[in-house]
């Protein structure tokens, strides 16, 4: 089976007011399908910056990305745009729910850049929202819902579309202790059914979830002494 994701010693160097700034420094890392992993590291680690390259969101200056078996070097941005709405859901810490549409609504939007038609695309919206837990909210605002709830919302939009890979820009960030659990129970069980999730976060109580981490500092990812399972 293919791997999801590879990236064989991808770095991002940004151009600062002329003076080049690495951000991230030769890393080399494999998302296998079903994998379960956090990328852990305080503010200005890299975590966010490796997030961006795995997602598509950003190209390396250096190294070979292969997401979906693809090399995103030679594409064009309409390809890699295509590309991240058939391989990645992402999920992140503020929600960034349309606050005037529907939860429904919400979930259906990444397949409107497919050209689903609106039926089936408010069909799979709702069947969707219904695996996370709120089929009773399909017509509800995000202002009409708890933090968790559009949370939910968030993970069933990235889902709509079948991705391969789930990215989680601190997913609990904004979410109080209980809530926070029951969203990475949700994330667990969605990995339980063979969706790649990646986490990425500063703590380290939600990383011990995943069944590796890797450590970020300084651009590179370093050894991490408190757990055994740290990909390097």
């Amino acid at each position: 089976m293919t791997a999801a994701i590879v990236a064989t010693g991808i770095s991002r160097t940004y151009d600062l007011d002329g003076v080049s700034v690495p951000a991230l420094r030769g890393v080399s890392l494999t998302i296998e399908p079903g994998d379960y992993l956090a990328i852990v590291g305080t503010s200005g680690s890299g975590k966010s910056t490796l997030m961006h390259l795995l997602g598509g969101l950003d190209r390396p200056t250096g190294g070979t990305l292969l997401i979906g078996g693809r090399d995103v070097a030679g594409l064009t941005p309409g390809e890699m745009a295509k590309l991240r709405n058939e391989t990645i859901g992402f999920v992140f810490q503020s929600f960034h729910l349309l606050a005037r549409t529907t939860a429904r609504d919400n979930v259906a939007l990444p397949l409107v850049y497919r050209g689903i038609g609106r039926r089936e695309r408010r069909a799979r919206a709702t069947e969707m929202l219904d695996r996370v837990g709120l089929s009773h909210r399909v017509d509800h605002r995000p202002n009409q819902m708890s933090g968790g709830e559009q949370q939910r919302v968030a993970i069933a939009r990235a889902l709509v579309t079948d991705p391969s890979v789930l990215l989680a820009d601190e997913p609990t960030g904004n979410l109080d202790s209980a809530t926070g659990q029951s969203v990475l129970a949700l994330l667990e069980s969605l990995n339980a059914e063979g969706v790649a999730v990646v986490l990425v976060t500063h703590d380290r109580e939600v990383a011990a979830r995943a069944h590796r981490q890797i450590v970020m500092k300084d651009g590179v990812i370093v050894p991490d002494p408190s757990s055994a399972a740290v990909a390097q």
